[in-house]
């Protein structure tokens, strides 16, 4: 007999196959039906239904475009919430970690296409922005062994630049608002270009310490 309660036993096993230290507290993951996880449900949801909004009657007239614009800011404010909630409340998912990306991408570059095939908006500004969200989500992915890359303040501020400079082209706008939200799309632009060199950088220098560092462990392994 090993003088250990059995409860105890049991609970240091569970933990260990669970990958956790012996003795510490068994968490299980938060099921699929969560708020955050609705709430990026909907934004899917709602992509389709936005682009129909869009278009429809010719995509030019103003009742429907604001429609449109309801549904693009309903899909901004639940991408607000929702990743706040999964990480307060212990909410995160395989799931949430993966559709919640390809919801952000999926409004912003139906708003995009549609706002250039309209010609409202140059298509080289839709290229540059859908270029720079995608290769940054794939830049991500090549550097997730080494670490994750954190969303900056620099990116938070791209986010609302797009958010806003994009819900004020889909509103029909005219006269002096017409020309500010010009210049509110120059910004995005701006920050789009500049965050995405800077997260380059950083993916940069993750990769180049990842065999270093793997090197430094293997040189103290054998001094040990």
């Amino acid at each position: 007999m090993s003088g250990v309660p059995a409860s105890a036993a049991g609970g240091a096993g569970r933990a260990q196959l669970r990958g956790g230290p012996v003795g510490a507290p068994v968490t299980s993951q938060a099921g699929l039906w969560n708020i955050a996880n609705i709430l990026t449900m909907v934004r899917l949801l709602l992509v389709p239904g936005f682009v129909l909004l869009m278009l429809h009657n010719g995509g030019y007239d103003p009742a429907w475009r604001s429609f449109a614009w309801a549904a693009f800011g309903i899909a901004m404010i639940t991408d607000l919430f929702d990743g706040h909630l999964a990480r307060r409340y212990n909410l995160v998912t395989d799931f949430g970690k993966i559709a919640d990306p390809i919801a952000d991408k999926a409004i912003m570059g139906a708003a995009l296409i549609c706002l250039s095939a309209l010609g409202d908006l140059p298509w080289w500004v839709t290229g540059v922005i859908l270029f720079r969200e995608i290769g940054i989500t794939l830049m991500r992915f090549w550097v997730i062994k080494q670490a994750v890359i954190p969303a900056s303040r620099g990116g938070k501020l791209k986010t609302l630049a797009q958010g806003t400079a994009v819900g004020m082209y889909i509103l029909a706008l005219t006269g002096p608002l017409a020309t500010l939200r010009f210049w509110v799309m120059a910004v995005a632009v701006v920050l789009t270009v500049v965050t995405g060199l800077d997260y380059v950088r950083q993916a940069v220098v993750l990769r180049r310490a990842g065999p270093a560092a793997g090197r430094g462990r293997a040189s103290g392994a054998l001094q040990r």
